[in-house]
């Protein structure tokens, strides 16, 4: 025995590379495409690892002095792969090499380059289709038809916007009529009939009798009662009332009662934009134990995958997430800064320059009045306390006319840079093509009026880091989360520190090939390697 483990053979290495040194251990983890054999030096002797050589499931020596190049071996470690990380059915269904997908980072900063890059490497991206206009959707989704078509897997951002639901199923529309087949939905508090009708529309089953579906829903999620929605056959009054409108047909809603809305649940932990700001080590245990116990109640046949998403930009976050049990993990931060999103040169250096506590919440615009907030960065900018005085106006007062004239006069003069009227006819103008009925609404509501005309500086405060105002650079509103403050002290002094020099595609390969180390070098510690602590940290390097 040695540290607890029995020896299970020999492992005779006249043709391979033996460690016991700590300096020698790092590059053993290194080879984790290679097996791994965990020997021990005599008796009650050092154990360390083997590469190569042969093993021999029976020993010669009867645990006395070995013969040269022959050691009592402990256990036996495969080949590890990145590709093998997560759940092999995610990668079957989907037609991926990794397991690895970039979120839908709102108003096209997860542009059409991104969801390219990353299709054409073996994994997936989702264009960012939040906030932005039908048409500019429409556009994005011709790009994407054109350039990937079905050879290669991409979907596309589905947001909840309980504001404008006619907006959410002209999204859903124009999704189904590009033949998107996957999306991620996000932002929801509840089912909407549009994302129950994507979700099953083109449902059916083939000549086996197996259920088969066009569309895959990616439901992002922070809380269980939103979770349980998804994995859960959709509510018969939602079926029945599309199938009313001809939305549905009638073997389609059937089918829909057998199966979740989602077979693909994403956990998103403390991440930017919106958040719950949850821990991945207490959010992702809760979502995937409901999931067991929703699989067992409705008696489904086919798995239902979760993933993991917020906070990591590390290959040791990566590595946990996996070790959690994550099918893929979904990044968001940490592509902002890349040279593919839509976003300016001006944001993502200052992206660049972020610390781990340079982020903090804010007043969202899609859900202001209910008091939904968003993280934001925090470094360089002065948007999250400026929003959070025209969130504290609008709990404070009935109106625009109902604010101190000294109160009225500041914002007037640093967030508006215009008399408040001015603000309220460009937000007119807005709505006249958004949505009319809010104008109405306005009108009868001074309080929904003033709601507007703050939504209105908080709306264009995210579009100025895109455009590069730099004029505006102290009211930037950058969604952010911590893994980007962390992923840029990984890669100080790397090839990666440099914003021009990262790519989503080596950014995905740097975390992915590190957690596959970090994920090796905890195997061979379980063993009873004396791993020392420096030798689990990755250094970003070019990879293909």
């Amino acid at each position: 025995m040695s540290n607890g483990l029995p020896v299970i053979g020999e492992w005779i290495g006249s043709a391979g590379v033996v460690s016991f040194e700590p300096a020698a251990l790092p590059a053993a983890i290194a080879a984790f495409r290679e097996p791994a054999y965990v020997v021990r030096a005599g008796i009650a002797g050092s154990v360390g690892v083997a590469r190569g050589g042969v093993f021999r499931p029976q020993t010669s020596t009867n645990g006395n002095t070995p013969a040269t190049d022959v050691y009592p071996c402990l256990g036996i470690l495969p080949s590890l792969y990145p590709e093998w990380l997560g759940d092999r059915s995610f990668l079957e269904v989907h037609g991926l090499r990794f397991p690895y997908v970039t979120g839908a980072m709102a108003r096209g900063i997860a542009s059409e380059e991104i969801v390219v890059a990353m299709a054409r490497a073996g994994m997936m991206g989702f264009f960012g289709a939040g906030g932005l206009s039908p048409a500019r959707v429409e556009q994005a989704l011709g790009l994407l038809r054109d350039t990937l078509g079905d050879r290669l897997p991409w979907g596309v951002n589905l947001i909840h916007s309980p504001q404008e639901p006619e907006l959410e199923n002209l999204i859903v529309s124009l999704l189904i009529r590009f033949n998107v087949r996957r999306v991620e939905a996000s932002a929801f508090m509840a089912l909407t009939p549009a994302v129950v009708h994507y979700a099953f529309h083109g449902i059916s089953r083939d000549a086996s009798g197996r259920i088969q579906r066009c569309n895959h829903v990616f439901a992002k999620i922070s809380r269980p009662e939103v979770a349980q929605h998804f994995m859960s056959p959709p509510p018969q009054a939602i079926l029945d009332a599309l199938v009313r409108v001809g939305e549905l047909t009638g073997d389609e809603a059937a089918l829909a009662r057998l199966l979740p809305i989602a077979e693909d649940i994403t956990v998103e932990s403390d991440s930017g934009g919106h958040t719950d700001n949850r821990p991945l080590g207490s959010l992702f245990p809760t979502i995937a134990q409901l999931r067991d116990e929703l699989v067992v109640r409705h008696g489904y046949m086919r798995p239902i995958r979760v993933g993991a998403a917020g906070g990591l930009g590390t290959p040791e976050s990566v590595a946990s997430a996996f070790a959690l049990g994550a099918a893929y993990v979904l990044t968001g931060s940490v592509n902002q800064c890349c040279r593919e999103a839509g976003v300016s040169d001006d944001a993502k250096a200052m992206l660049a320059q972020a610390e781990l506590a340079d982020m903090t919440m804010a007043p969202s615009a899609d859900m202001f009045e209910l008091g939904v907030k968003v993280q934001v960065l925090k470094r360089g900018t002065m948007f999250a306390s400026r929003a959070a005085t025209l969130y504290s106006l609008y709990t404070r007062f009935p109106s625009l006319e109902a604010i101190p004239a000294d109160e009225l006069a500041r914002i007037e003069q640093h967030l508006f840079r215009q008399p408040v009227g001015g603000v309220w006819e460009d937000a007119r103008k807005f709505f006249e093509v958004r949505g009319p009925h809010e104008i109405e609404r306005a009108e009868h509501d001074p309080k929904h009026k003033m709601a507007l005309v703050f939504r209105s500086y908080l709306g264009r405060s995210s579009r100025w880091p895109i455009d590069g105002a730099t004029d505006r650079r102290l009211d930037y509103q950058i969604w952010c989360g911590p893994a980007m403050g962390a992923f840029n002290a990984w890669v100080k002094g790397s090839f990666l520190e440099k914003p021009e020099n990262r790519t989503v595609v080596q950014v995905a390969l740097n975390l992915l090939e590190g957690a596959a180390y970090g994920t090796r070098a905890a195997q061979l510690r379980s063993y009873g390697v004396p791993i020392p602590a420096a030798a689990f940290s990755f250094r970003p390097r070019p990879l293909q």
